[in-house]
């Protein structure tokens, strides 16, 4: 696909991500807005996985380690066409396999449970030095985000990758400069975060993680002759999308009104089809 017709799936997963929080009073819908582009890049342009070889013991695997972001992974998956979209309507409902964070095989295409944020990089480090033991080639990719990063067990995983020589590990950090209740800089120290995955071993990209078309690049660079797990800080806009969500973090917790909805659809170039 060509960066307007990624644009678009982009755009679809939004407007489908604000009506969705809307429908289900359920929150964290700024911390899905701004990853949406990163997913659409895996997804569309990168992963080796389709609805079809969700099983498949050779497929990447991709791991949403900031698990509260659940409701833009479940959209990309049902957009994708991993099951019915509208099994989305169910989301966080009484009964359903769609919980407010990520559980094991809830849908395909989910492997683990995530969202006790700081495990998923240590989940995909498990799982690809059990691939490097059995001589299987897939890659590892996990989505963390920024406040998660406060984490400790993320830095212990980090100095394990390069030991281990896991260069089919990916680490994107989903840095949008927020976590629940404050700036993430003026909670801990994440200056020069490029600076830090390097001087732990990894070999470290900083983009626009807002830019399908940066987004694209830099991992079908990165696929080619790894030698050292990478990690790539992807500097994204938290409620990416809908201008009144942009760097609010009231959208953190905060859920749309039915005409806010359709200011956002509008924004986004969206219509509803009855």
């Amino acid at each position: 696909m060509n960066s307007e017709q990624l644009i678009k799936v982009s755009q679809e997963i939004r407007a489908k991500l604000v009506e969705l929080s809307h429908k289900t009073k359920t929150a964290h819908l700024a911390s899905a807005l701004s990853c949406v582009d990163i997913l659409v890049a895996l997804y569309w342009e990168i992963l080796n996985i389709s609805p079809e070889t969700s099983n498949d013991p050779q497929r990447d695997r991709f791991i949403l380690s900031k698990g509260h972001g659940a409701p833009a992974l479940f959209t990309a998956l049902a957009v994708k066409g991993f099951f019915p979209i509208n099994l989305l309507d169910t989301y966080a409902q009484e009964g359903s396999s769609l919980e407010e964070h990520p559980s094991p095989a809830c849908v395909p295409g989910i492997d683990i449970a995530t969202g006790s944020l700081g495990h998923g990089l240590s989940f995909g480090l498990g799982m690809a030095m059990s691939a490097k033991i059995k001589g299987e080639k897939q890659q590892h990719y996990i989505l963390m985000g920024d406040g998660e990063i406060n984490e400790g067990s993320v830095w212990e995983a980090a100095m394990l990758a390069p030991a281990k020589g896991l260069n089919n590990v990916t680490a994107i950090i989903d840095f949008n400069k927020w976590q629940g209740t404050d700036r993430s800089c003026d909670i801990m120290f994440l200056e020069s975060i490029k600076q830090k995955w390097e001087a732990f071993g990894w070999e470290t990209f900083e983009i626009n993680g807002n830019d399908i078309t940066s987004i694209v690049e830099v991992l079908k660079q990165d696929r080619k002759n790894k030698d050292k797990p990478t990690a790539i800080v992807a500097h994204t806009i938290k409620g990416k999308g809908v201008s009144f969500m942009e760097d609010d973090n009231n959208w953190h917790y905060r859920i749309p009104t039915f005409e806010e909805v359709g200011l956002a659809h509008k924004e986004l170039g969206w219509k509803r089809i009855k």
